[in-house]
This record gives C-alpha cells, sequence and structure tokens, in this order.
C-alpha cells in the first residue's frame, strides 16, 4: 500500500495519509525528557500520527508527554478564553500576537480555542505551567499567572511561522526565580524604545527581571524631582520609566533600579562638589562621596526614596562596590575623617570598612522601609570588620578580583543567598577594557551554570538552594564603542544561553550549533 509523507512542520507531528482506513503506527513511546505519558488522542478514522516530539523552544521545556495527533495551530476565527478574568492581560496579549479573537470568560469549548486558566497545587513553583494540546484545542494552566504567561510563550514558539503546537502534555518550571537582564543607562544613553524592545525580547525568553544602572560618574539618567539638579541632559523622563515598567509587568519581569554608592556617585557630586572625598592632602577622589558627612547620607536617601515611588518591584540593587576608600592601603590614614567618624559611631577598634559596611546597612533599612528587598555587588562586603552587612542584604556575586577578593563559598557558607553575576561569563563591557572580552553564548552555553560563581569552577551543589539566579549585565565604560543597535546584535545569543541555563542548569539536549540554529528560526 502506497503511503505518502506529509510534513506538517520541522520538530513536530508528522501525519502519515494512508491510502484507506487508520490505524497505529507503533507503539507507545516514552515520554519526552522523563515525564509521564499522557492518554494519546483518538486520531481520526482516516489517519494516524506518530507519536509527538517535544516543542522547540529557547528555553528548552522541561518535560513532554508524547501523544498522537495532529497538534494545533491558531486560526483567525479562533478563540482565546480564560476561565479567570485576571488572566485578561494575557490572554489579549498572545491573541494579538496569533492572530486570534480574544473573547474572555467563557465556559463553553470550541475546536481550535486556546484556554488559559488557573489551576495547581497549593504551594506549586508560581511560574510553573502545563500546557495541553489535543482535540484541536489548547488548554494552558498554571498555579498563578505568570506561570500562564510562560506556557503562552512557550506555545508562541512552537506556532512560530507556521509551526504546529505538538500533540501532548508540556510541563515547565524554571530551576531559578532570578533571570535578569542589567543594563547600565548611566555611562551611556539608550532610548526608551531601545529598553522596550528588549523587554519584549526577555519576556518572550521568560526572564524575570531588567535591571537599570542608572547612577554613575558619567551620568544620571532618570528624571528627579528632589534633586533636579544631578540629572544629565540626555535622560529618561518619569513617564517614559513608568512605560517601560508597565510593559516590563505585562510580561511578568520587575524591574530593578540600581543607584550606586557610596562609590560610583560622579554624576551626584558634579552638581555638589562639597559632598566629594577628600584624601588627607586634599586630593579630591573619583567618583566617592564623603561618608562622614550627614548631608552625603541624605541625598542617598532622598533618592531611593523617590524612586521607590516609580519602581514599585521588591528587589533594589544598592551597589556598594569600588569606594575608592578602600583601596589605599592605610586607609585610615589617608582619610581621616573617616576614621574619626568610623570611631565615633561604632567605637574606638572601628575602621573606614566598618563606615562603609555602616553605610550599606544603612542604605538597606531606607529601602526596606519602603517594602523593598536589597542587594549589593559582592565586593561591598568587606572581611574581618566589627559591623557585618545585614543578612537580608543578598549578594550580586561579579568578580574575585577585588583587593582582599573573597571566595564565593565564604557568602554561601555564612548563609547569604546570591545572584550569579560572573563577569568571566555574563559580562558585556563596551570596548573590552582590561581583560574583558565580549562573551559568546557558545561558551555560556556549554561551560556555564548557576553555580559558577566565579572563574570556571562551579561551587558544591549543597549550596544550589542559596543561589537565587543569575543576571547577563552590560556595562558601557567606552560608551561610544558600539551603538545600541550593535548592543543588541551582540548580546542576542548570550541572552538566549543564558536563560537556557537558569531555566535548565542541566547539559542541553540541543548542540550549540543545533541551538543557534533554533534560534535563527525563531527570530
Amino acid at each position: 500500500m502506497a503511503v505518502a509523507l506529509v510534513v506538517i512542520a520541522a520538530g513536530v507531528s508528522l501525519a502519515f495519509w494512508a491510502a484507506s482506513g487508520g490505524g497505529s503506527t507503533g507503539p507507545e513511546a516514552a515520554s519526552t525528557r522523563g515525564g509521564a505519558a499522557a492518554a494519546p488522542t483518538s486520531p481520526s478514522p482516516s489517519r494516524s500520527y506518530p507519536l509527538s516530539t517535544a516543542p522547540r523552544t529557547i528555553p528548552a521545556v522541561r518535560d513532554h508527554s508524547p501523544a498522537r495527533g495532529p497538534g494545533w495551530q491558531p486560526e483567525k476565527d479562533g478563540r482565546v478564553v480564560v476561565d479567570d478574568a485576571s488572566l485578561a492581560d494575557e490572554g489579549k496579549l498572545i491573541a494579538g500576537e496569533l492572530g486570534m479573537a480574544y473573547a474572555g470568560e467563557k465556559g463553553d469549548d470550541r475546536s481550535g480555542d486556546l484556554r488559559l486558566a488557573l489551576q495547581g497545587d497549593e504551594g506549586a513553583n508560581p511560574e510553573s505551567y502545563e500546557m495541553r494540546v489535543g482535540d484541536g484545542r489548547v488548554r494552558i494552566t498554571g498555579p498563578a499567572d505568570a506561570g500562564v504567561f510562560y506556557g503562552t510563550r512557550t506555545l508562541k514558539q512552537a506556532v512560530h511561522d507556521g509551526g504546529t503546537a505538538p500533540e501532548g502534555v508540556v510541563k515547565d518550571e524554571p530551576a531559578k526565580e532570578q533571570r535578569g537582564f542589567m543594563l547600565d543607562i548611566a555611562r551611556k544613553n539608550f532610548t526608551a524604545d531601545w529598553i522596550e524592545d528588549r523587554v519584549r525580547e526577555l519576556g518572550d525568553l521568560k526572564f524575570n527581571q531588567l535591571g537599570l544602572h542608572f547612577s554613575d560618574d558619567q551620568g544620571f539618567r532618570i528624571e528627579s524631582d528632589t534633586h533636579p539638579e544631578i540629572v544629565s541632559e540626555q535622560h529618561l523622563t518619569k513617564a517614559q520609566v513608568r512605560r517601560i515598567v508597565d510593559l516590563a509587568e505585562s510580561r511578568h519581569i520587575t524591574v530593578v533600579p540600581e543607584i550606586d554608592s557610596p562609590g560610583h556617585l560622579g554624576a551626584v557630586i558634579a552638581a555638589h562638589p562639597d559632598l566629594q572625598l577628600r584624601t588627607v592632602q586634599g586630593s579630591a577622589v573619583q567618583g566617592a562621596i564623603d561618608i562622614s558627612k550627614a548631608e552625603s547620607a541624605e541625598i542617598v536617601d532622598d533618592l531611593l526614596d523617590e524612586y521607590a515611588g516609580l519602581f514599585p518591584g521588591r528587589p533594589w540593587h544598592l551597589g556598594g562596590d569600588e569606594y575608592q576608600a578602600l583601596v589605599r592601603s592605610d586607609p585610615e590614614a589617608s582619610f581621616p575623617q573617616l576614621a574619626a567618624a568610623a570611631r565615633q559611631k561604632y567605637g574606638s577598634g572601628a575602621t573606614v570598612a566598618d563606615l562603609a559596611t555602616g553605610w550599606l546597612n544603612d542604605r538597606a533599612a531606607t529601602v526596606r522601609a519602603n517594602e523593598r528587598v536589597p542587594r549589593a555587588w559582592n565586593d561591598g562586603f568587606f572581611r574581618d570588620t566589627s559591623v557585618e552587612a545585614d543578612r537580608d542584604i543578598q549578594v550580586a556575586y561579579w568578580t574575585g578580583k577585588e583587593i582582599g577578593a573573597r571566595q564565593p563559598l565564604e557568602y554561601l557558607q555564612a548563609g547569604r543567598k546570591v545572584i550569579n553575576y560572573n563577569d568571566e561569563f555574563l559580562y558585556y563591557v563596551l570596548g573590552e577594557p582590561q581583560t574583558f572580552v565580549y562573551p559568546t553564548g557558545q561558551r555560556i552555553y556549554e561551560q556555564w551554570t548557576p553555580r559558577v560563581l566565579r572563574g570556571t569552577t562551579a561551587v558544591p551543589e549543597r549550596y544550589d538552594g542559596q543561589i537565587l539566579g543569575g543576571s547577563f549585565a552590560v556595562w558601557c565604560d567606552l560608551a561610544g564603542s558600539q551603538t545600541q543597535d550593535q548592543v543588541a546584535a551582540g548580546i542576542r545569543m548570550p541572552l538566549r544561553a543564558t536563560v537556557q541555563k537558569l531555566w535548565d542548569p542541566g547539559r542541553p539536549e540541543l548542540s550549540w550549533a543545533e541551538f543557534r540554529t533554533l534560534a535563527n528560526e525563531l527570530g
């Protein structure tokens, strides 16, 4: 009996058209990626189907139970329906993307429907979801709207460019709760439109944090009502930031602001030169604010309080890195005013490092009063101080090159929670100054995991639960080295590799060449 093979879509179910009758094409296969096999959909009498394969997505789904059937494609007269009004935003977004009609809450089922629903076990990961494809319909469920949204991202990729969502059941969730991209808009001005484009890209890739480093020596890039004198000529207005934040929220992305202090405050100091740190000889220290002066704390706290009203998310980056007072061989001799303030506040044996730690704790208290969760760069934590950084300040681990560098294990053994910003894999530094080179997606994909916090060696698996996730970072040290379009192109594959390893840190099933090809197919 002659059989013609019809390819429905690359990487998805194949339909075999028989000259007469239907029938099985072979024994049931085991679940893809270790899940339990779902009950297959009954084929029509005149066709039979092989078992489906997992949808081809970035990041890859973690579990797919195959089934027999034609799969699903969006149709213009198809509906997106929801079981809960709280999923209206997710429903309207995917309906617009797939060219379908958003029908709201409906109790009836029709062929071709995409249904979104809240459903899941109590205590389940709120970012988990299940996608069932069968009987000519798709049903995406999750314990919270974030999970349902991620299910729609999987579906969007599966049907991209005429593709077919494969029959069966996807069960998926991220390994890490923080999947971030950090952008230095202080040293280089990025347009609001460009940032919004990145938000859409991040959302489709299931990232959930966008960091904005908007204050540094070279610029202060967001409009301020409390201190307009510090704002750079090129900056984002608050209205533009609100649009970015709203767009991010619609993609379940939290915008994480960073006002770095007590270093990297050159733009603030330019308007307030009396607050600049000076040595015992009177020499000004670039970017460093004098933390012995009450006015220094007042202006930074003014800004932290002001922007709490602009950024509603809970994470808040305090910076804390590279305070130049602490790179001197004898900080107490070089900065007697800091030494005196330390002794006055913390006792006769206190040091400049104690004063800097107290500064970090005080800024953490400011953001904590606004119900925020503080984080700081790892070189803002110091060894052998009488003042200890507050326990709830998360460690943004980026380098092992600072003076008195501490291994990641020191933070983990102390019980601290850590976010991976490993500068040897995840730092895209414009102009490649010092020893930096532009990171490649391939190196991240093949060698990095969230447990590789420093260098190329992973910390022991027992600490995995303390590593909250990771963030790819763009730093604009030599701002003119690339245009913003060149930056977008340069980070495209590193972003995809990073989120793949944050979603599932195990060895990917695809080779790098296959992953890159898939990324190009998905756009």
